[in-house]
């Protein structure tokens, strides 16, 4: 059984002759924000189709709430919400009764009401529900996204799927929203699986990344370490790293690693000091690159700079 709230293992979804997701293997734990971050039309829609059930896969596995047996996603799905694209709400009724037909759809009969007062106050919509002249069609477009989030919440799911929330927010509808999904998140323990293409703000949410690119999944990296490997420093590219650590501790260097190019070292260096006792020890250095990356700019490099 996995130890994970969702894993997909070789996942594969083609469209005709075109493979929209490619062997997939990701792992997202219980109270994860996993930050799914890919260029448009990388595949990371096309995953999440498959995962929530819109979209069947061609081949491979994926596994929900450690269930493995296809037959008995209808109960672990009942465990997840999502909102796929553009909120799936009805424009031309109010905020209660777009969550009052969700209850209907979703069998929540007792208490309704109350369900429902508690997730629009969690979204912070609480207004509209004495606003019940206002309709859908009218809301602004940070409006209709925290009403989709408050649909797929009124279940209380374990696990909530966003793809791209914050499309067509201005930046303080993007912070709203981050402060929202954090909130969720910390208090209530829901996981979350966020795709987006603004990368400066999932940065300041996302907890695990998983990068995808032409369908593959080319790297799944917590926060932690993202932050260790984009810290400031200098990437010094040299063919034989041996006598490295011992230079490194005559110098009082000891925050860098050995990489497969050469060594990275961490902080403020004087290089130039660096480089004599290297040349010293008979180590050539090819090729000296500053390091102070952000997401964004990590995400470019590890794509090879497209």
């Amino acid at each position: 059984m996995s130890t994970f709230i969702l894993e997909t293992k070789d996942l594969t979804k083609c469209y005709k002759k075109i493979v929209a997701v490619n062997q997939v293997n990701m792992h997202i734990r219980q109270g994860d924000i996993y930050g799914f971050v890919g260029k448009n039309g990388a595949g990371k829609t096309t995953l999440i189709r498959v995962i929530t059930g819109v979209a069947e896969k061609t081949s491979g596995f994926y596994y929900l709430f450690g269930e493995t047996n296809p037959k008995n996603f209808v109960k672990s799905r009942a465990k997840m919400a999502a909102v796929v694209e553009n909120p799936a709400i009805y424009l031309n009724s109010d905020a209660y009764d777009n969550l009052k037909s969700q209850c209907v759809l979703l069998g929540i009969t007792e208490k309704a009401d109350d369900a429902i007062a508690t997730v629009m106050e969690k979204v912070g919509l609480t207004s509209l529900l004495q606003n019940r002249k206002l309709i859908a069609k009218n809301y602004s477009m940070g409006m209709k996204q925290r009403l989709g989030i408050a649909m797929a919440l009124i279940s209380n799911p374990e696990l909530l799927v966003l793809d791209e929330p914050t499309n067509g927010l201005d930046p303080e509808g993007i912070k709203s929203m981050r402060l929202l999904l954090q909130k969720i998140n910390h208090e209530d323990g829901v996981t979350i699986l966020i795709s987006s293409h603004i990368l400066s703000e999932l940065s300041k949410l996302a907890t695990t990344y998983g990068f995808i690119d032409k369908g593959r999944l080319i790297e799944e990296i917590s926060a932690e370490e993202l932050d260790r490997r984009s810290q400031k420093g200098v990437i010094l590219t040299i063919k034989d790293t041996a006598k490295v650590p011992e230079i490194l501790r005559t110098l009082g260097i000891t925050s860098y690693e050995l990489i497969p190019t050469g060594v990275r070292i961490f902080g403020e260096i004087k290089i130039t000091e660096v480089i004599v006792a290297f040349g010293t020890a008979g180590i050539v250095v090819s090729n000296i690159h500053e390091q102070n990356q952000d997401l964004e700019e990590y995400f470019i490099n590890l794509i090879g700079g497209k």
